[in-house]
């Protein structure tokens, strides 16, 4: 496995859930970092992890939501003349509400954040990496890209979107010794999904969310190795099996049972 100590990553949605939980395991490893988000606590977060490990931060407050972001980001890189070695795109949201009930804003937020801004940051860095013949990139998909469920639609086809382009850019890379991993996790108990800290625990223990902390080392020790995907849980890579063949009646029965009832 490559050492990044000494290096720098650079970590989108870097000041909360598993963003902050890999800005702490690849600062634990000596690697520098530069966190990126557009929540106020991130420059706390960023003094936070150098005094506990003793490592160089920076954090760029920046919403990649906005056209010029990626522009922004790699503005602020070169002023700074640092040369970050890995890039980690972790930032996303979630909703569970029919297509046709979310606002505008809400999925052009989706194609923003999955799509646009996923793409932007990794062909920029694909390019610096390729031509330094070294970097590592690794981009978050989700268990749900394999799930065309009522209710996560614009969530799990965005998410689709980041493992195919992901794959497909692995093998472009691959001469160069640049790597691009594609992490698909199942649940994992960050705020993402609004669920109160009782259940969280409940749902650890029983096997069914994952602990962040636990998945940011694994995902990293994946990024660092090269590899091109990485499904975290044994029963989650059976699972994609059961519910790539759900039956239509299921799937009907979220939207009947579930998204009707919240209308």
């Amino acid at each position: 496995m490559e050492q990044c100590n000494g290096r720098m990553a650079l970590v989108t949605g870097a000041s909360s859930g598993i963003g902050l939980c890999f800005c702490r395991e690849l600062a634990r490893r000596g690697c520098n970092l530069l966190m990126i988000s557009n929540q106020k606590c991130l420059q706390q977060r960023a003094d936070d992890i150098a005094g506990e490990y003793g490592v160089k931060t920076y954090s760029f407050f920046c919403d990649l939501t906005l056209a010029d972001s990626i522009e922004k980001i790699l503005r602020y890189i070169d002023c700074m003349g640092l040369e970050p070695d890995y890039v980690i795109n972790n930032a996303g949201i979630f909703s569970f509400k029919e297509v046709t009930a979310t606002g505008a804003a809400t999925v052009s937020c989706f194609i923003n954040l999955h799509v646009r801004a996923v793409t932007e940051l990794s062909k920029a860095f694909a390019s610096r990496f390729a031509a330094r013949r070294h970097g590592r990139i690794l981009n978050m998909s989700s268990m749900s890209c394999w799930m065309p469920m009522p209710g996560i639609a614009l969530y799990s086809a965005t998410k689709a979107y980041i493992r195919v382009f992901s794959r497909a850019l692995h093998y472009e890379l691959r001469d160069s010794g640049v790597s691009v991993t594609v992490a698909c996790p199942g649940g994992i108990a960050t705020d993402l999904f609004g669920l109160p800290e009782n259940l969280k625990k409940l749902a650890i223990n029983l096997g069914v969310l994952a602990r962040p902390e636990t998945f940011a080392q694994k995902a990293v020790d994946k990024m660092l190795k090269g590899r091109k995907q990485y499904i975290n849980g044994l029963l989650n890579r059976f699972a994609i099996i059961f519910v790539s063949a759900m039956p239509t009646t299921v799937r009907m029965a979220v939207k009947h049972r579930i998204l009707d009832r919240m209308k």
